[in-house]
């Protein structure tokens, strides 16, 4: 049997960086194959390289037996590879509908596009890949996080491939099983998949077999039952990681009044929600798709508008209007989205993190370039931030150092709340590891962290109580010594201590 897709010797630099060096697999007709590696192994640029977006330096690429050498993402469509990012192609002030077609949406005789007709094809294939609850006619920018990772998907099984890419699918979906009955009906027509995830869980259900990256090499080739977790992590590491997680003790301070209150907060996706944080305190936060959450982390740093409800920090009622006042009160937003919300991709790494403070550094109107180094050196030790990455376009970082800077910078000013939304999506098991110490760190140091996760097992194990939100409103608080993916997910879901509301069950996916 010939492989559908068969990669030989492929090489990628950039400068002086080695993105990808003589690497070689391949994919039979009907398989689903891991690709596994920490960020920066070279994941993304072998991806890119699959899907025209990069054009490798070396090596050649077969696809159906046939060279394959794309050099856009449509002539990589045409070939028979389709390719849903982690980081969305989608287009954010076009529609679901004409993004679902582009970039050669359907025209009529006169070469006009109907909207009309592009809605309605639009709204068969959702509703043919199992998705119900999403407007041909809304915005993408519009839409959750969760709704367009959904639409990131249909879009590229749409196409039909001979071979699907499918770059960290789960990152912002809590239905894993909505992508996994997707996925086998590409097995069934006899296409293959390349799946790239850092879940284990996943890797182990749905891949025979996983090829693993370290430092843009492949170092492993393997059958996936025949590897142990322990024995995966070393091989993407080059050292033992196992990705557990160590409860440690409660860091909040017995007595002291809250750091942050929310009062009967009321506004666009919010009723009536109302919390207090202590110090020292980790207080988590969970929900499914659409339930307010991340309207909720917004309004605290006046990104959404409350119609009533106060926000009191250390007891006093405070007016925030924007992310900077905010941040001089010492509440920072970590936002979701880090590539269009977290970073400046024009911007260098340094200055990416110095953005809050520059004008420590400034002196008649001018930089101080040893200054700025030593304001930012003296974060980036908090989040495990190598020195060296420093001077490089942030651009250029894998997506867990880029999300590292994005914490130095919250960091950086002096927070004494960080609102943490989602902090880990897309990360590997090193960086993630990474987060969980900064945050421990942060709370002991008398910090309050208020902290949104669609893994459900890390809010288990790293709060030290967790609200859950249910159409907008806090459906019940767990705590410490209750917390279990069980009743985090029941109360998500509409249950009050196991009783189903009358209400029907919610979209399962990811944040708002």
């Amino acid at each position: 049997m010939h492989p559908l897709l068969d990669v030989s010797g492929i090489s990628k630099r950039y400068g002086a960086t080695v993105a990808l060096e003589d690497v070689s697999f391949t994919l039979q007709p009907g398989e689903v194959c891991g690709l596994l590696g920490e960020n920066g192994a070279g994941k993304s640029t072998l991806v890119k390289c699959l899907s025209g977006v990069v054009t490798p330096d070396a090596g050649e690429i077969h696809v159906n037996g046939a060279p394959f050498r794309p050099l856009t993402a449509v002539e990589a469509n045409e070939r028979g590879v389709s390719t849903a990012f982690q980081e969305l192609s989608l287009v954010p002030t076009l529609s679901v509908a004409i993004n679902m077609f582009l970039p050669r949406p359907e025209r009529n005789r006169l070469g006009m596009v109907s909207t009309r007709t592009l809605e309605r094809r639009a709204a068969e294939i959702l509703e043919a890949h199992g998705v119900s609850d999403i407007a041909p006619s809304a915005l993408i920018g519009d839409l959750p996080l969760g709704m367009r990772q959904r639409i990131e998907i249909v879009r590229a099984l749409h196409r039909r491939p001979s071979v699907l890419l499918l770059d960290e699918p789960t990152a912002a979906l809590s239905d894993r099983e909505w992508l996994f009955g997707l996925v086998e009906r590409v097995l069934q027509s006899g296409s293959s998949v390349l799946y790239i995830s850092h879940k284990l869980d996943e890797i182990r259900r749905l891949c025979r077999r996983c090829v693993i990256l370290r430092n843009g090499r492949k170092v492993l080739d393997s059958h996936v039952s025949e590897m142990s977790d322990d024995a995966i992590f070393s091989s993407m590491a080059g050292r033992s990681v196992v990705e557990t997680f160590t409860r440690s003790p409660s860091a909040i301070r017995a007595g002291a009044p809250p750091v942050l209150e929310a009062r009967h907060l009321v506004g666009p996706g919010i009723a009536d929600v109302s919390f207090a944080l202590a110090p020292g305190e980790i207080l988590g936060v969970a929900g499914l798709e659409g339930h307010g959450q991340s309207r909720l982390f917004q309004a605290l740093v006046g990104l959404s508008p409350l119609q009533s409800g106060t926000i009191a920090i250390d007891g006093i009622e405070r007016t925030i209007r924007s992310p900077q006042a905010a941040r001089k009160l010492g509440v920072v937003l970590v936002p979701e989205e880090r590539k269009t919300e977290g970073i400046f991709n024009d911007l260098s790494t340094m200055a990416n993190i110095s953005l809050p403070v520059v004008d420590r550094a400034t002196r008649f109107t001018l930089i101080d370039a040893e200054a700025e180094r030593r304001l930012v050196e003296a974060v980036t030790p908090s989040v495990n931030l190598p020195e060296r990455y420093l001077p490089l376009s942030i651009s250029a970082l894998s997506g867990g150092n880029q999300q590292k800077a994005v914490l130095a910078r919250a960091l950086i000013g002096g927070a004494e709340r960080l609102l943490l939304f989602d902090p880990t999506r897309g990360v590997d098991v090193g960086a993630k590891q990474n987060i969980y110490a900064m945050m421990r760190s942060f709370v002991a140091k008398g910090g309050a962290i208020l902290f949104y996760s669609t893994e459900l097992d890390e809010l288990v194990h790293l709060c030290d109580r967790c609200i859950v939100l249910y159409r907008n409103g806090i459906a019940g608080e767990v705590a410490r010594e209750d917390l279990s993916q069980d009743r985090l997910l029941s109360l998500a879901s509409g249950h009050r201590a196991g009783t189903p509301s009358n209400a029907a069950a919610p979209a399962i996916g990811a944040s708002a």
